[in-house]
């Protein structure tokens, strides 16, 4: 994927608060994905106590989710585990491994939040103004606002509120089971993005882009762990 300039991401925690205030004015919290043929999954894995970071990308054919290519990135990070702040530990490795992708991915998967976010700005907002494509947060908690438990039945939603204002929506997407917490990231609107994560999951809590993400995500961190680190390897 071709990416436009980007930024430095090795920022003072108070530098990062400042750029986050500033690319949230860029986010677009909706819009219309269009005729969507293909989706992909971002997810990144560590190791507690280490610093690189395993970034991974999956992209699958919609709407049967069949996987087409996967690719990987690690990059070591100096920034601190702060909450709010982890596009700050992660985004570098997510940038190589988008940059890695041959695929043009209509609507992109992040494990995470998107304007669910104290900043509105959480990693799938972040990471959509910086790739400038449609992006979607599938979180499996809630970082800011308060959410009632939907009904026990697959599809069932109950809209995440901050202040007032719906910020993302908690879907049931599997029947009795913990639901996830979807947030609009970036060019996308809350109802569409709701729609493709219901459409996306097949019989698991989490929707197939990101699961698949998570499972590659963990087997790369694995792999590498067994003397096989570097700071990128490219996986197709």
């Amino acid at each position: 994927m071709d990416i436009r300039e980007t930024h430095p991401f090795d920022l003072a925690p108070a530098e990062a608060i400042r750029l986050q205030e500033r690319l949230r004015k860029q986010v677009r919290p909706s819009g219309d994905a269009g005729k969507v043929s293909l989706v992909a999954g971002a997810d990144a894995s560590y190791t507690k106590g280490d610093d690189v970071i395993h970034a991974v990308v999956v992209a699958l054919r919609y709407p049967d989710l069949t996987v087409v290519e996967r690719v990987s990135a690690a990059t070591v990070t100096t920034f601190p585990y702060i909450p709010g702040l982890l596009t700050f530990r992660e985004g570098p490795a997510l940038i190589e491994a988008f940059r890695r992708l041959r695929s043009e991915p209509d609507v992109i998967f992040f494990d995470g939040q998107g304007i669910a976010h104290p900043r509105g700005l959480g990693i799938a907002s972040h990471m959509g103004v910086l790739l400038d494509r449609p992006t979607v947060g599938v979180a499996k908690s809630l970082l800011v606002g308060t959410a009632a438990e939907p009904a026990v039945e697959r599809g069932s939603t109950a809209p995440m509120l901050r202040d007032g204002e719906t910020i993302g929506m908690a879907v049931r997407t599997k029947e009795r089971v913990k639901p996830v917490y979807v947030s609009v990231g970036h060019r996308i609107d809350l109802v569409q993005a709701v729609d493709l994560v219901l459409s996306a999951a097949r019989g698991y809590r989490l929707p197939e882009p990101t699961r698949q993400a998570h499972l590659y995500a963990n087997t790369v961190r694995r792999e590498r762990g067994r003397g096989e680190r570097q700071t990128s390897l490219p996986t197709r």
